[in-house]
């Protein structure tokens, strides 16, 4: 018989995560879930045939976004930021941007940057 206790636990390589990240975490999924029935929306389609698709790829890198924020990974925070810049194109294109279509996505990259030391 051996009675060597067990090792202990290797302990998590996840950071902890601060509240911040956790409640924009939550508040995405939100609104990711919010986003599906819009894709198949008749209001959606009316900006043209590609905007559906586009609006589902967009919904569905920034989901891999926020599972990347919640596990604290640095490339989350630069491809949200990438995802952000890319709509904010998409949007002054379209002739529909406005200051306001920035505000939150700025909020969320000063946060995520703010935090990018305790990720990995």
């Amino acid at each position: 018989m051996n009675d060597t206790p067990a090792p202990a636990p290797a302990p998590t390589s996840t950071p902890t995560r601060p509240t911040a990240i956790t409640v924009i975490c939550i508040l995405g999924f939100i609104g990711a879930a919010l986003t599906i029935p819009l894709i198949f929306s008749g209001a959606v389609q009316s900006i043209g045939s590609w905007y559906p698709p586009y609006l589902g790829a967009s919904a569905v890198v920034g989901l891999i976004c926020l599972v990347g924020l919640w596990k604290m990974k640095k490339w989350a925070v630069f491809l949200y930021t990438l995802l952000v810049v890319i709509n904010q194109v998409v949007l002054f294109t379209m002739g529909v941007w406005n200051p306001f279509a920035l505000l939150i996505p700025a909020i969320v990259i000063a946060i995520a940057f703010a935090n990018l030391s305790k990720m990995s």
